[in-house]
């Protein structure tokens, strides 16, 4: 279980995270949402120990993340797929880490045969696409076998068998007990997967419910309910323009 408490963090004069709460809960896909600026990487960078917050607290199971026995196998993180060395392969950078934490190779080929890098997994990561690095990513933040698992935007760069697998194995993986949060902007895919959703702006706590009950308060969809929850706090909003070609017949001259 990830609990978050009151959770602040500041750079200087800007308060990226402010006074944030919540639980995401064994047994259950948690959507973690919000406009660009919002604070949700800020939030998953501190709950896995990243970034130190100016107050409050994020534990995983009752504890701090620093202070788990054993990480990789309590928690499993995916934040940047792409910070693997580009001159290493898929295999070899999980051989890395699962030699590390004292994870049997094994394991190593299974997390490659489940997320389907089996093809490429001896090319070097820097000629991945985008969507078979989010695979390896996916795949490192399995190789633990956790009970926790953070991901964000894994299915970024996916082609639709690739986001109807992550569907499927966020479900599965909450189907056996572990907690998942998953931070996404593609709200008809969480509303297919996620159970509750916590939706942030301006990093204060702006809804935490099940999905359904927030659809039915915006009697839409779900990305009609993020948007009107969402209104007042967008930091980077472009403005419509109209096409440069179009005139009036007073201004044609």
């Amino acid at each position: 279980m990830i609990e978050v408490e009151a959770l602040v963090k500041r750079y200087g004069s800007t308060t990226a995270v402010d006074g944030l709460t919540f639980t995401a809960r064994p047994g259950t896909v948690t959507g973690f949402l919000g406009p660009d600026g919002a604070g949700k990487s800020t939030t998953m960078r501190m709950i896995v120990g990243l970034e130190r917050p100016t107050a409050g607290t994020a534990t995983v199971d009752g504890r701090r993340y620093a202070e788990l026995d054993a990480p990789l196998h309590s928690v499993g993180v995916m934040l940047d797929a792409r910070s693997v060395h580009p001159g290493r392969t898929a295999f070899r950078h999980l051989l890395a880490q699962a030699r590390t934490h004292g994870i049997p190779r094994s394991r190593v080929d299974e997390v490659i045969a489940m997320t389907g890098l089996e093809p490429v997994a001896h090319r070097r990561a820097g000629t991945y696409s985008l969507g078979m690095g989010q695979r390896l990513g996916i795949a490192g933040a399995l190789l633990g076998d956790p009970g926790t698992l953070i991901l964000d935007e894994p299915v970024n760069g996916l082609d639709p068998d690739g986001v109807l697998w992550v569907r499927r194995l966020v479900r599965d993986l909450a189907a056996e007990g572990r907690t998942v949060l998953l931070s996404s902007h593609l709200m008809h895919e969480l509303a297919l997967c996620a159970d509750r959703v916590v939706i942030i702006g301006r990093g204060r706590l702006l809804a935490d419910a099940p999905v359904h009950e927030i659809v039915e308060r915006s009697g839409g969809t779900l990305e009609e309910a993020y948007l009107q929850l969402t209104a007042g706090a967008v930091q980077y909003r472009g403005r419509a323009t109209t096409s440069p070609t179009t005139t009036t017949a007073g201004d044609a001259r």
